[in-house]
Formats: structure tokens, sequence, C-alpha cells
């Protein structure tokens, strides 16, 4: 009996000596654990300084914050430029149309002038004409009637002279533009002599001057068609000095 209980006093001995063992290993797992948690260079303090990353955490909050709040300022400032960028095209497209308008306004005002100015050179020119006709009136007498043929004559290249025409007439029929030959062969035959230089119908017809009277009897019209027909055969009136 007296063995068995060396025995049990033995084992509870060495229970207790394991206890401070394993109390003691406990403890240096603590330690372990302890340093590893910190770098190798820190000391025991740093355990306090551990805390730091929390507030870190924080003050990298607040920039976020700020960061946000840029964004946002920036965003604001883009969308202000735009709205400038826009106000500026709006004002230059205003700005262009109302010089197109100007220009417009401005060429339809130098066409109004330059009609204007185009109606009056007309009428100048109708003033101009009415005047030249007026200058160029003639009167209802021998002399009118002269000064009107060698007019016409003229445009139509018909020589002649006032005095070569004048003469003859003077002697055919007296100035009388009615005058009318009954008793020479020509009335004889027919086809008496008429008008201011006697030419009877058939010469007349042949010779007559556009633009002119086709009455026989008619002054100018008889002295054309008279000095067209001289011109044909004498070279001109001023060459006749009798009967033709």
């Amino acid at each position: 009996m007296s063995k068995n209980f060396l025995t049990r006093g033995h084992s509870r001995a060495l229970t207790r000596h394991h206890k401070i063992a394993a109390a003691g290993v406990a403890a240096l797992g603590a330690a372990a654990i302890g340093f590893s948690a910190v770098p190798s260079d820190a000391s025991t303090t740093t355990t306090t300084e551990a805390a730091a990353p929390t507030a870190q955490v924080a003050y990298s909050t607040e920039q976020i914050n700020d960061v946000k709040a840029s964004v946002t300022d920036q965003l604001a400032g883009a969308s202000v430029k735009a709205e400038q960028i826009a106000a500026k095209k709006q004002a230059a497209a205003e700005a262009a149309a109302q010089q197109k308008a100007a220009a417009a306004a401005a060429k339809a005002k130098a066409e109004k002038a330059r009609q204007a100015k185009e109606a009056a050179s007309r009428a100048a020119e109708r003033t101009v004409v009415k005047k030249a006709v007026a200058k160029t009136s003639y009167g209802n007498n021998l002399d009118g009637w002269i000064r009107e043929s060698l007019d016409i004559m003229k445009k139509h290249g018909i020589p002649g002279s006032y005095e070569g025409i004048h003469r003859n007439v003077m002697r055919e029929s007296s100035g009388n533009p009615k005058a009318i030959n009954l008793w020479d062969i020509n009335a004889q035959n027919g086809i008496p002599s008429k008008g201011l230089l006697q030419v009877i119908p058939p010469t007349f017809e042949a010779y007559h001057v556009p633009g002119t009277s086709k009455n026989i009897y008619d002054p100018v019209a008889n002295i054309t068609a008279a000095c067209n027909y001289a011109a044909d055969k004498y070279g001109t009136m001023d060459n006749v000095d009798s009967a033709y």
C-alpha cells in the first residue's frame, strides 16, 4: 500500500510542476503574440500608438469629402464655362445676323439710289430730247417744209441744199403745195404734175421716202421724193435748173 501512496504523491508533485511549466509557457506565448503584432523595431510603448490608424482613417475621410467638394466645384465651373461659351456663340451669331441685315439694308439702299439715279438720268435725257424736238420744230410754211425735208434727206443720204430746193420750188409752183399742171404732156397723158416740185404720181410713188406722208400734196413728202428722184437722175436737186 505504501508503494501506491508514493506513486500518487509523486503524481501530484509532477502535476504541480507541470502547471508551473504550463503557466510559463502560456506567458511566453502571450509575449510572443504581443511582439508579433508590432514591427520588429517598435518598443513596448508602440502598443499605445497602435490606435493611431483610427485617427488617420478619420482624416482620410475628410480628404475624400474635400475631393468630392472639389469635383463638384469643378463641375459647376465647367457648367458656367459652357454657358459662357454658349452665350459668346449666341452673341457672335446675333452680331453676324445684324451685320448681314445691315449689309442687306445697305445693298438695298444702294440699289434704290442707283435706280433713282437712272430714273433721273432718263428724265434728263427725255428733257434733252424734248428740247431737241423743240429746237427742230418746223414752221408750217415753205421755209419750214424745206428745212424738215433737208433733215429727212440727211438721214437717208440724199444730197441737196436749201438754195437748190427753194429755187426749183419757186420755178415749178411758186411755193404753192396744191399746185397742179393740167396742160403739159403729162396732163395730156392723164398723169398731171402735182405739188411744190411738180412730181407726177408714178415718180412720187417710185421715189417716196419712208417716214413721210404718202399724200403727193404733202409739202415735205413732195420735196423729199422730188430730191430723191433728182439725186438719182442728176446727182442732186442743185443741178436742176429747168423742167426735169
